[in-house]
């Protein structure tokens, strides 16, 4: 009998590891995780230990590790499951760092996956990870959903939904980490053309893994469609359409006593009113 609790599964991950097996066998496309590796690195700097003992959780190549390095005295790799009911393979209180790269949005249930990183922290451990969402590829939906419109008589689901910022801070704080912060960096690329896109699309090994997906090939005169209607609403003066990739960051703290606290309620020791009083004065 199924779980009536259990998380809706939208994503195919048997097709989406094999996908992204295959774009590595290929021309792989690594410049959003290449950034990515950049930025982890980056803001990484900002924290001043050397962590003992780190995990790479579910990225696809090893550009994120590579970076990082020289900051962990250990680091793992460490896959997310094709089903989603098997738990991710880590221990409790065995981590002083988890990393992920722009695997999360492929995730059904990421606040179980979130909760289970939680666990592996241990007290003061940090997470550190990038996903997609936002408005990523608002204009490739935007064209091909146009596009349906007038030659299929309705839309089919061809990418991914995507997570807003909001959506993830509020998931952090239910997976029970401390100081959550979340923000997003916007990409925008620039393609020849929608094929060309589509062809970086596959060489992520990130094309279409919806379980709801279309399973019969796109009319010729759709897809022709859409190629215009990108390139009427999203080309720039030259040609070149655009393409937004929005990477949400998101870190949080497995607690410990020594991070800030909030104060309780009540402790105040002056009013809101009288500290308006003073500002005033």
């Amino acid at each position: 009998m199924a779980n009536p609790n259990a998380a809706p599964v939208l994503f195919d991950r048997a097709l989406l590891r094999a996908r992204r097996n295959r774009a590595l066998r290929g021309k792989p496309a690594t410049f959003l995780l290449d950034r990515v590796a950049e930025d982890a690195a980056e803001r990484l700097q900002a924290v001043l230990r050397q962590f003992k003992s780190a995990a790479d959780i579910g990225t696809a190549g090893n550009q994120l590790r590579t970076r990082l390095l020289d900051r962990v005295d250990q680091l793992a790799a460490v896959d997310l499951p094709d089903i989603e009911a098997e738990p991710i393979a880590l221990q409790p209180e065995t981590l002083d760092l988890a990393v992920s790269a722009l695997a999360f949005q492929f995730v059904n249930d990421l606040p179980g996956a979130l909760a289970q990183i939680r666990r592996a922290l241990r007290p003061d451990g940090l997470l550190l990870a990038a996903m997609i969402g936002g408005d990523t590829l608002t204009e490739l939906r935007q064209s091909f959903a146009a596009a349906e419109a007038e030659y299929e008589g309705g839309v089919s689901p061809r990418v991914s939904p995507f997570a807003d910022l909001r959506d993830i801070g509020a998931l952090l704080q239910r997976a029970g980490f401390a100081l959550p912060v979340t923000d997003v960096d916007r990409i925008v690329a620039r393609y020849d053309s929608p094929f060309a896109l589509m062809g970086d699309l596959r060489g992520m090994g990130a094309t279409n893994v919806l379980v709801e997906r279309r399973r019969t090939p796109t009319r010729r005169t759709t897809m022709l469609r859409m190629t215009e209607i990108y390139a009427e609403r999203f080309a720039d003066a030259d040609g070149r359409i655009r393409a937004t990739f929005d990477v949400i960051w998101l870190s949080g703290w497995a607690p410990h006593q020594s991070q800030q606290q909030p104060l309780q309620p009540g402790s105040a020791k002056t009013s809101l009113a009288e500290a308006v009083r003073r500002v005033k004065r």
